[in-house]
């Protein structure tokens, strides 16, 4: 299976539904997921793959645009449009006989034209790469959502050298685009240009490393980020900061920054997909006589009912108190495991109460214990 084939990691047909696409991603995230599976570098990858699939195909953009262009096109910055009109005019001249743009005595493949939908880095022309680092917050966090503060080294264009990485004193204008940056491509009615591979779209060239950044065309200052994390996210989400990636180059836009989460467990709430569980201790009384408890939740304080002989281990369940799904649908529930706790002090009235108790057994209770 190729790790492009985002359908095939997920086991579903190209035609798949939404519901089914989440169903598939929902079991093997389960089989996946770092915590299941800790130290397993592997598991970590699928898990990563597992997750792109998903966010992909659930996303009626990003599904449009991969079904149309394929796994490339996910690439930060590529041009849905440019490539659109790049196949329309290789389809013009496929139709002429030729998949050949001709000038001058110079072919160009169609390739090369729906090549420079991105930048040799694979970036849309002039625009930033994308940076990516790791965010670890707590479960109610993840439920809640939050703001958060962190710290990180951010590139930027080197101010001396505009991000060129030349040595401006020593620059002179290209030869091959006469200064111009881009270079024509075809004749007649499929006439295109092309960024100056010679430049790189610039139209100066120089011999000389820029001092200032050594010839990088960057250089790096600290920056304290405030982001928000959406209520919702799990370990393996991602969540885009705009404009805090790499620096774009000629005057383009900076590239995107993207978290990726990890969320470490609580100590009383576990959570399985959109629903959490709670251990929720109960006195011998509340589970013969039945009672109305309070439980504190990720979304505040409820009020619960313990129904009269309540085993321990019973699971009740508060409708729509687990975890939200950051694309708006309806949130998890929250279930709480009834646990029944003996007195840790066993005086004469507590030993008396507990015969009598027994004495209204009517059946073995480990009657079905058999193996």
């Amino acid at each position: 299976m190729s790790e492009k084939d985002l359908y095939g990691i997920l086991g579903v047909a190209k035609d798949a539904a939404n519901d089914e696409i989440k169903r598939a991603y929902r079991k093997l995230a389960r089989r996946y997921h770092p915590d299941v599976n800790p130290g397993n570098r592997d598991a970590e990858e699928r898990f990563k793959k597992v997750s792109e699939a998903h966010d992909v195909l659930t996303d009626p953009e990003k599904r449009k645009i991969y079904d149309e262009f394929g796994y490339e096109a996910l690439t930060a910055g590529f041009d849905p449009e440019r490539a659109r009109a790049a196949r329309d005019a290789y389809s013009r001249a496929s139709a002429a006989g030729s998949d050949h743009f001709s000038e001058g005595g110079g072919f160009y493949r169609f390739e090369d034209i729906f090549g420079d939908a991105f930048t040799s880095d694979g970036q849309s022309d002039g625009r930033g790469g994308d940076l990516e680092t790791s965010l670890e917050i707590g479960l109610l966090d993840a439920v809640r959502g939050t703001s958060t503060e962190f710290d990180i080294n951010h590139p930027e264009n080197c101010s001396a050298c505009d991000g060129s990485g030349r040595d401006r004193a020593a620059e002179t204008q290209c030869p091959e685009c006469g200064g111009r940056g881009r270079v024509r491509i075809g004749q007649g009615p499929i006439s295109m240009e092309k960024r100056c591979p010679n430049c790189g779209g610039a139209g100066r060239v120089s011999s000389k490393a820029c001092p200032t950044c050594h010839g990088s065309g960057q250089t790096s200052r600290h920056e304290r980020l405030r982001v928000h994390i959406p209520a919702g996210v799990d370990t393996g989400s991602r969540v885009r900061v705009a404009g805090k990636g790499m620096p774009g180059r000629g005057g383009g836009p900076p590239g995107d920054l993207y978290i990726v989460i990890r969320v470490v467990p609580h100590r009383l709430l576990e959570r399985r997909d959109r629903d959490l569980y709670m251990d929720v201790p109960i006195t011998v009384g509340e589970a013969v006589l039945g009672a109305s408890i309070d439980i504190p939740t990720p979304h505040g304080q409820v009020r619960v009912k313990v129904p009269p002989s309540s085993q321990s281990g019973r699971l009740l369940r508060v409708r729509s108190h687990g975890v939200p799904n950051p694309k708006g649908e309806t949130r998890g529930d929250l279930y709480l495991r009834l646990l029944v706790q003996v007195p840790k002090e066993a005086g004469d009235e507590v030993r008396n109460a507990a015969k009598a108790i027994d004495a209204v057994y009517s059946e073995d209770v480990r009657g079905e214990l058999r193996l």
